[in-house]
This record gives C-alpha cells, structure tokens and sequence, in this order.
C-alpha cells in the first residue's frame, strides 16, 4: 500500500481550440499531489462531468491510488452496465490520473514506467484537406517541407459533400453522396500521386460512409495507390466484412475511431483481419486497457494508429505519445497539433519537431493544466450538426 488515498475527483470542460474538452483532475491525501486524465467525448461532456462528479467521486474516495488495476475494475463493473463512451470516457479520466501520480509518486516519465523507450520520439501524419485538387496537393507539400512523411489526404471534408438536387422537403444535415465520393476519392489519389509523388505516405479516412460492398471496391481500386493505410472502411456494426475485403486486397487497413466494447475489436485482431488499431483511447476507458490493447495488438502483428484528433485533450494527447514511446508494434500516430491556446492552458503539452512529437520527460504525464486560464474558454453548447449526416434523397446515415 502508497497510503496515499483519492481526496477528491474534479471534472474541467474547457474548450480553448472551440471543441469541447474534459479533464478529470484526481486529487489525493498527498499535499500537492494529484493527477490528470482526459475524459473527452466533445459532444456529450455534461453527461461524462455528472458520471464522474456524482458516481465516480463518491465511489473512490478514500482508495489507495497504487490500486489502479483494482480500481479500474470496480469503475467498470459498479454500473452493472458496463461499455459505454459516457461511462468509459469518465473512467478514463481516472483511470490516466491515477497513473499520472503513479508516475509522479515513483519520480518517472509514464514511459519508464511502463518499461522504457522503444523510440526518442513518435512519427506522426498530418491531415490534408482542401475544396480543390490543387487545394489538397498544396497542403500535401506544406507538411513535406515541414518533415512529415505521412500525410492522410481527403477531398471536400469526409465523404465529400452532395452535389445532387435534393427531393421536396427534405429536412436540413449534411447531405453528401456514397457514389460521388468513391469517384472523387478515386481521382483524389490519381492527382495526387501524379502531382506530388510516391515519396510521401498517403493515408485516407473513409469514416464508414460507404455501403459495405461498396467499400470492398473502393478498397481495390485504391491498392494501386500504396496507402500507408484506409481508415475506418465500415461502421463498427459491419466488422464481419472485413473477411471478405481481405480477401479481396492488400490494401492495409486501420479501424476502431468508435470503439467501446472490446468485442469490437478481439476478433479482428485474432484473425488479422486490420493492419491498424485506431481506438479513442478514452473511449475504451484509459490507459489501462489500452495498454492491454496494445500488447494483444502486439501478439498478432498489428500495430498502433491511436486516434488523436482535436477531440482529444492535450493530456489525452501525452497519454498516447506515452503509449507510443513504449510500444514494439508502434505504426503512426495521429496529430491535429496543439496551438498556442492549448499550449497556454496545458503547459507541458507534446510538441511536434520535424515530423515527429516529443512528449516530456517529467514525471507521470509531464503535462498540467492552468485552471485559471481554463476557465476563460467555456464549453458550448447546443446541438451537434456535422454528425446530422445524410443521404441524397433525406436518409440519415453514419457520420
């Protein structure tokens, strides 16, 4: 036993970048210890802030914050229910603040804990968008300049947008065409390949908006084009087609952004059916079970693409880079980069140089958080439009 026992758990939502963010700060016996964890899911932060202050406060105060296993545990299975993002991403938040004071307790960055350095730094791809061609291509060759080697490239957002007429009282979203975005990201690649090269690695982001047997057609016709990998092909829902896409192509493959539940993903990795694990990481609940996640990952020669999106708090952010430093079968790692902002609310936070990211190597996670300047930048609220997405002729679809 630490005889160091959890005081208090607090939940911050901020949003310095204009997307919502939580942080859970633990709070021990400890005078000045505590640790950070992040809990963000954008779109439902009161709900995980009410999981957290209300159910998890009251359930752990007074635990030794050593136990992070057992603790986890019991976050888990004291809802009965159990798998859920509300409820995984407030058990995260925990979950990475326990091990932030563990770290800070044993004077080691996460990393060494965990067992050390597999690398000095983590290879990242930046995302590159744009309305044209040219657009695409321009910001293709920024990153290059910049050092970065992979790049993920989409075409008009994901899934492109509709061009088509829209029947009579269709109801407002955002419309866009499963057959127009096939072509487009077809040609997408064909331009780019032929105006910037083959030097660069190129990555595309599907975010499951194609009927299944359509993705299998797109995922050929692609191949040509040696992707690093095509993300998240289908919908969690459609996983079993992945026997027949792997049949069908070599095109590598990455999935698990909407993972919960890990029934989503022990099946896919048992039969090497992805080349990627993409998971949230507190989605699934915090390092914790990503750790385990990664070292099962490991087993069946599939590697690490951990998802890191705005959506992401830049503690979340450090959780990854963390994890990455550590893992064998590392493969890349995604970063929408952390701006001044971020930076002023989260000192400490990774920082890209030259294509890679650089983590702290100050005990635990090496980052904290000004509350203070937290403050400034509230969440929004409202409703969330970008996942209102739909068919040409009104459907609602997957986002």
């Amino acid at each position: 036993m630490s005889n160091v026992t959890i005081r208090n758990i607090k939940t911050i939502c901020t949003a310095p970048a204009g997307i919502n963010l939580i942080v859970i700060k633990v709070e021990t016996s400890e005078p000045g210890l505590y640790g950070l964890g992040c809990a963000t899911f954008a779109y439902r932060h009161k709900a995980v802030r009410l999981m957290a202050d209300e159910y998890l406060c009251p359930l752990l105060v007074g635990c030794d914050v050593a136990d992070i296993e057992d603790i986890w545990q019991i976050m888990n299975n004291n809802s009965y229910w159990r798998n859920g993002p509300i409820t995984n991403n407030a058990i995260s938040g925990v979950d990475m603040a326990l091990w932030d004071i563990k770290g800070k307790m044993a004077n080691m960055p996460l990393y060494d804990l965990l067992g050390g350095r597999s690398r000095m730094a983590v290879k990242v791809y930046r995302h590159a968008d744009g309305g044209t061609l040219e657009q695409v291509a321009s910001n293709v060759k920024r990153f290059m300049d910049e050092g970065v080697g992979h790049v993920r490239i989409q075409w008009g957002g994901y899934g492109g947008r509709g061009r088509g007429k829209r029947p009579e009282g269709a109801p407002e979203g955002v419309y866009y065409d499963p057959d127009q975005y096939i072509r487009d990201t077809v040609g997408l690649f064909e331009y780019i390949r032929e105006n910037v090269g083959w030097e660069v690695e190129l990555l595309h982001d599907t975010h499951e908006r194609v009927p299944p047997i359509k993705a299998v057609g797109l995922a050929k016709e692609l191949e040509r084009f040696r992707l690093f990998f095509l993300e998240d092909l289908l919908s969690p829902e459609q996983s079993d087609w992945f026997r027949i896409i792997r049949q069908q192509t070599t095109t590598p493959l990455a999935m698990g952004e909407l993972f919960n539940n890990p029934k989503e993903w022990d099946y896919l990795i048992a039969n090497r059916l992805i080349d990627f694990i993409r998971v949230h990481i507190s989605q699934i609940g915090g390092i914790t079970p990503a750790r385990k996640l990664m070292i099962l990952c490991e087993a069946f020669g599939i590697r690490t693409a951990w998802h890191g999106p705005g959506d992401v708090s830049p503690v979340g952010h450090a959780a990854n880079i963390h994890l990455d430093m550590v893992a064998p079968n590392f493969g890349i790692q995604e970063w929408a980069g952390i701006g001044d902002r971020l930076s002023e609310v989260f000192p400490g936070s990774p920082e890209l140089r030259g294509g890679y990211v650089y983590v702290s190597d100050k005990p635990g996670l090496g980052i904290d958080i000004d509350e203070t300047a937290a403050a400034q930048y509230p969440c929004s609220e409202g409703v969330t439009v970008w996942t209102q997405t739909r068919l040409p002729d009104g459907t609602a679809n997957t986002p």
